[in-house]
């Protein structure tokens, strides 16, 4: 029998009916609405977002130029740059959603946290359209990740600009200083200049003084953007970037390195907390070198530095990044008799031929001022008193003076003012007067502090460079020298934009006789052998040593010190060694060792050692065990 299969049967003609009228109305209204949305658009607000479009469709954006080189005098590279890969966020293209995501992610490859990265972000929370500089000197393979991520890391953009290399590193991170992100307080400044939120500026050094001259002129190109400002194409360059200038220096490399060496020698010795030798050429002001100790690296700057690297050195107790040759000062000691003894024979007080008594202390009332080896000399005349560096002799002088007089010659020998030097931060001294003290303290100055003026203690405080600036002026004639450290700045194409002629602050106002007996009597100190055997090298040396006490006395009644000593070479050439006496001294240099403490003068001996360097004098003459610590006068 056969099954029988029993089929739906169909619907109704008029419910099929039905349903395609109800699709098809809903097809209407839809159309409908796009089509009403579509004439809101382009007729109702077409002249709306017309105007938008054309107002944002095209834009003018700065083009960053390429900044300057650095050279020494002899042409060596110093400050190089070298393509970096930069990373930025946009801070409108990261979705709030997805921040920490990012800020991780990203944080994973570059070896940040995530508070560091959005603390970036976040630093001009107002400019949200402006690329904010998150990491510096990326790895390429690093670099190739991000730019490969996509949209894994929206906002994330990686670019290729270029990067400071400071060739020598610690040797000349004083003198050069290093480039940084522009700060906030800086910007307000230089806006105005066509300075970008995430631009690098000159920080120190020659880096920040000669700003200007490096960074060149930024050009500017037209491109096109879309209404909520993101690059759309790249339309023409209106203006090509125009390259830095370059800077050469008067700094020689191998002077340096031979300073530092001297330096270094000494401090591995005696362990020194700080230190300064500088080399300059009497004759125009030129600095050939200038080394502060201890130093860093500013090569951690250009590269970015990182939070913890910054805080050591800023916690240093010993405080690397400050240049101690020009931006700390300290009382001068007994360089500064130079002053009192110039001052003396220009006023008359003394002659060169005529003698004071000196002896174990000068009485004034009930208050004794010893000599610094509490016998004394008997009678001595300039020569001799500047030779042995006789406290009591000076005393006497000062005292016939008077702090105003001395202030005076102070002031003109180039002490109380800054040099002028064309580094940052240059401190100014102190020349004490009358008037400064009621000033400050609202009393006169007393008589015992006039004599402690003239041997360079009491108020009294210079920098080094000025020590060695005031000496300078000495050996050359009396022409007291703005001190340089830029020779020239090049144009990119290495014609000279600019050739910096020696500068003249002043003549003293010291006699030529009297400047010529000072150096003579410069002579004497190495001689009579208070400088040990330094009279016993092959070239003839002139100078003065310095002891300055400071802080709070041990058990023993003894004060901590400060070494001095600033040297000239008379003029040497051809094996002929010169006559101190006359003004044609080439090189000058000072040597100051800060809290030495030394059984003999600490700063003599790095003098010698530079000397010996310098001059490639094969015999070592230094005294090692006059560099350990004990006392100078005496005690151990």
């Amino acid at each position: 029998m056969t099954d029988i299969v029993l089929g739906k049967s169909p619907p109704p003609r008029s419910r099929l009916i039905v349903r395609f009228g109800i699709v098809g109305l809903v097809l209407v209204l839809i159309v409908g609405l796009l089509a009403t949305r579509l004439f809101y658009l382009q007729v109702a607000q077409g002249g709306y977002y017309a105007g938008l479009s054309r107002e944002n469709i095209v834009s003018l954006q700065p083009l960053r130029s390429t900044r300057g080189l650095i050279y020494d005098r002899g042409g060596r590279p110093l400050v190089t740059n070298v393509p970096s890969y930069v990373v930025r966020i946009r801070p409108a293209d990261l979705p709030v959603s997805r921040r920490d995501e990012v800020a991780d992610r990203l944080g994973g490859l570059l070896g940040m946290t995530r508070p560091e990265i959005l603390r970036s972000v976040d630093r001009n929370a107002g400019l949200l359209f402006e690329p904010v500089r998150i990491a510096t000197d990326v790895p390429v393979d690093v670099a190739r990740i991000i730019s490969e991520a996509g949209r894994s890391l929206p906002g994330v953009d990686v670019s290729v600009e270029e990067r400071r290399t400071y060739e020598y590193g610690p040797l000349l991170a004083h003198l050069l200083g290093y480039t940084g992100p522009v700060s906030a307080e800086e910007l307000v400044e230089l806006t105005d200049s066509g300075y970008l939120l995430d631009d690098y500026v000159g920080k120190t050094g020659v880096e920040l003084t000669f700003e200007e001259e490096l960074r060149g002129t930024y050009g500017m190109e037209q491109v096109e953007l879309d209404a909520s400002g993101r690059l759309v194409r790249r339309l023409q360059v209106m203006q090509e970037a125009q390259t830095g200038n370059s800077l050469e220096l008067t700094i020689d490399v191998e002077i340096q390195r031979q300073a530092e060496e001297a330096l270094r020698w000494a401090t591995d010795i005696v362990e020194l907390k700080r230190g300064v030798v500088i080399v300059m050429n009497p004759q125009t002001g030129e600095v050939l070198a200038m080394v502060s100790l201890p130093t860093y690296d500013n090569n951690l700057f250009a590269s970015g530095i990182s939070n913890e690297d910054y805080q050591r050195l800023l916690q240093d107790p010993n405080r690397p990044l400050v240049n101690f040759a020009i931006t700390e000062q300290y009382p001068p000691g007994s360089t500064y008799k130079l002053v009192t003894g110039s001052a003396a024979l220009q006023e008359g007080i003394l002659t060169r031929n005529s003698t004071l008594r000196t002896s174990a202390f000068i009485e004034l009332g009930s208050t004794r001022f010893y000599e610094w080896n509490r016998r004394g000399w008997g009678p001595l005349d300039i020569y001799d008193g500047f030779g042995h560096s006789s406290d009591t002799f000076f005393y006497q002088l000062a005292g016939s003076l008077g702090i105003d007089r001395l202030a005076h010659y102070a002031r003109d020998f180039g002490f109380g003012e800054r040099t002028g030097i064309d580094l940052p931060a240059e401190a100014r001294g102190i020349v004490p007067t009358d008037a400064w003290k009621r000033d400050l303290f609202n009393e006169p100055i007393y008589p015992g502090e006039v004599l402690q003026a003239g041997i360079g203690q009491g108020y009294d405080t210079a920098t080094p460079l000025q020590v060695l600036n005031a000496y300078a002026a000495l050996a050359n004639g009396g022409k007291l020298y703005r001190p340089q450290i830029v020779r020239r700045v090049l144009g990119p194409d290495g014609t000279v934009v600019a050739d910096f002629q020696a500068d003249v602050i002043r003549e003293l106002s010291i006699d030529k006789d009297h400047l010529r007996t000072m150096r003579e009597a410069a002579r004497r100190v190495i001689t009579i052998r208070h400088t040990y055997n330094l009279v016993n090298l092959p070239i003839v040396v002139a100078g003065k040593t310095g002891t300055a006490e400071f802080g709070t006395r041990d058990s023993q009644g003894r004060l901590p010190f400060h070494s001095w000593f600033v040297a000239f070479v008379p003029k040497f050439e051809d094996g002929v060694v010169g006559d101190p006496a006359e003004p044609d001294s080439e090189l000058a240099v000072i040597a100051f060792a800060y809290d030495s403490n030394t059984k003999g003068n600490a700063a003599t001996e790095i003098v010698k050692y530079f000397l010996q360097e310098h001059y490639d004098i094969q015999r070592d003459y230094t005294r090692p065990d006059l560099l350990q610590r004990g006392n100078f006068y005496g005690g151990n």
